[in-house]
């Protein structure tokens, strides 16, 4: 069975980390593009930052994020991080992972990161909570 698990959510004060993990079960998650995406109450869901595939690790990031959550991969665990650092309560979401099997290239992701119904695959999300 083809699964995405994500964990790693939680409550943490503003100013706080947090790294989300999203395993892969069934497929290499190597070859695919894995966005982070998330989604608040009443708002659409948007994507955070992705990371290419297809041996590619080229990464895109909203500019709401940039310079505080990095994407990374380990593809000897078949898991893809999002470290969250220097966090806000405008954080607080659900996030979600995704793949894109055999999509690389930075342009490419830049593209897909705002196209959530691209992806193939979707984890059932982790809260992330931000509040003091």
């Amino acid at each position: 069975q083809l699964q995405l698990v994500e964990s790693g959510g939680g409550l943490v004060q503003p100013g706080g980390s947090l790294r989300l993990s999203c395993a892969a079960s069934g497929f290499a998650l190597q070859q695919s593009a894995v966005g982070w995406f998330r989604q608040a109450p009443g708002k659409e869901r948007e994507g955070v930052a992705c990371i290419s595939g297809s041996g590619d690790s080229s990464a895109y990031y909203a500019d709401s994020v940039k310079g505080r959550f990095f994407i990374s991969r380990d593809n000897d665990k078949n898991t893809v991080y999002l470290q969250m650092n220097s966090l806000k309560p405008e954080d607080t979401a659900d996030y979600y992972c995704a793949s894109l099997a055999g999509v690389g290239g930075v342009l490419v992701v830049q593209a897909i990161c705002t196209l959530p119904h691209k992806f193939d695959y979707w984890g059932q999300g982790t809260q992330v909570t931000v509040s003091s």
